[in-house]
């Protein structure tokens, strides 16, 4: 699943066996017609996430970008945990003030007593009972590109074109297998030779992207779709933390014109880098996987006004939002701190 509390440990307990993420338990899905008795419904739900955790910034993307801010409100946790999950320290009296509690375990307790699996973000919360709707990472920002489009803004991208989602589902699937997931495999792997495979592949699936990228403004068709976001939360977590915490080092991101491109490109539309926090992704990784870093010392670097160099990506052509427009401002209360920004 998404970004769980014993996944972000990084403990030892995971033996010789090579890391593997678990399914999402809770796969109800919110839809136009409410087939799953969860209809689409401004107001009705909150959408819990970690600026820290890259399957929670994809939903924190896709909602920014769609316009969403108004109808699906939005909780953020600290980015330190404890065994009790993902809490809400940052709010006053360690308490979300729509939801009224203190971790996210209360929701999925709500929903299943006694659940035996992690507590993951994102997650989608119903505000009137508090119970969890969905842990569903790969579906949820699906959803939110296709079936809540009676709420989405005026001029909105299409994120998930009907003409293009084969290619788009093709492409991310190897993203999600060897980048997305394939840095948690290398960093978590317990033996020399699960970390080399897990680190191969990674770097192999990199340099296949691109070169895929090389002459494409986007991965595919000529504006953002999924498949950008998807790759993009890995992406701007890579040498901040993947490279030295999970021993991706072959070479840094910034050390490839294409991605490193690329990259810029993403973060400096609205919408992608407006939403990154690099204070709460560097304290996350380095201070909760305990068994990977036991001192909980947080790098210094790398030096991140990097991120807003020219990229000069659009020469490729290609326009971010197609025929729509972007995002408007960050809404009050949302703004990433100074900390985290470059």
């Amino acid at each position: 699943m998404g970004g769980t509390a014993n996944e972000q440990q990084g403990n030892t307990a995971y033996g010789k066996k090579p890391f593997k993420r678990s399914a999402s338990h809770f796969t109800d899905r919110i839809t136009a017609d409410g087939r799953d008795g969860w209809p689409v419904e401004a107001g009705r739900y909150r959408l819990v996430v970690s600026r820290a955790c890259p399957w929670a910034s994809r939903a924190v993307i896709s909602r920014r970008l769609l316009g969403l801010e108004g109808a699906l409100s939005m909780a953020i946790t600290d980015p330190l945990q404890d065994d009790r999950s993902w809490r809400f320290t940052l709010d006053p009296d360690g308490r979300d003030p729509v939801l009224g509690i203190r971790f996210l375990s209360e929701a999925y307790d709500a929903r299943e007593t006694g659940y035996p699996g992690g507590v993951s973000v994102p997650a989608i919360v119903e505000e009137s009972s508090g119970r969890l709707v969905t842990n569903d990472y790969q579906q949820l920002t699906l959803d939110l590109a296709t079936e809540w489009t009676a709420l989405h803004r005026p001029g909105v991208p299409d994120l998930y074109p009907v003409a293009l989602r084969e290619e788009i589902d093709e492409v991310a699937a190897g993203i999600y297998r060897d980048i997305n997931n394939g840095v948690y495999k290398a960093g978590f792997a317990t033996d020399q030779a699960t970390y080399e495979r897990a680190c191969l592949a990674l770097f192999q699936r990199l340099q296949e992207v691109a070169a895929r990228l090389a002459d494409r403004r986007y991965l595919v068709g000529d504006s953002l779709t999924e498949a950008d976001i998807r790759l993009f939360t890995t992406l701007v977590r890579f040498d901040v933390v993947y490279h030295g915490h999970f021993k991706c080092n072959r070479w840094k991101l910034a050390e490839d014109r294409v991605l490193w491109g690329y990259a810029r490109d993403l973060f400096q539309t609205p919408g992608f880098g407006d939403t990154v926090d690099f204070d709460h992704i560097k304290r996350h990784y380095y201070q909760v996987h305990t068994g990977i870093n036991p001192t909980g010392i947080v790098a210094l670097g790398p030096t991140l006004a990097q991120w807003l160099t020219p990229h000069h990506r659009a020469e490729l052509g290609g326009s971010p939002f197609g025929d729509g427009t972007p995002p408007g401002s960050v809404p009050a209360g949302e703004e990433v701190s100074a900390a985290g920004r470059p």
